[in-house]
């Protein structure tokens, strides 16, 4: 069974850099695609950023030209470096991955990013 696991949130001052992992378990990694999504109170869960099997991604406009992602097929993870955090960045974040055309329904616990001022 497919298990996913967020870590490397924490708190950090405006301008700060994070670097989130999200290790997706099981045999499919390689083919699947990841993406990372937050959630801030009383706002609806957001796509961030996503990467598929081949290496291309995709940032929300908010995340261009400040977070990264990126992949590491061996140890079934997937990062996101979060670079010149800002106050709005901050929020739960979680990932997800699409295996064929189908988004899985499992999400992992997420891990808390705040950005103080």
């Amino acid at each position: 069974q497919v298990q996913i696991e967020e870590s490397g949130g924490g708190a950090v001052q405006t301008g700060g850099s994070l670097r989130l992992s999200c290790v997706v378990s099981g045999s499919i990694f390689s083919v699947i695609t990841v993406a990372w999504y937050r959630q801030a109170p009383g706002n609806e869960r957001e796509l961030v950023a996503s990467i598929n099997s081949g290496g291309a991604t995709n940032y929300v406009d908010s995340a261009k030209a400040r977070f990264a992602i990126s992949r590491d097929n061996v140890r079934k993870t997937v990062y996101l470096q979060m670079n010149s955090l800002k106050p709005e960045d901050t929020a739960v974040y979680y990932c997800r991955y699409k295996y064929g055309s189908a988004w899985s329904t499992k999400w992992g616990q997420g891990t808390q990013v705040t950005v103080s001022s």
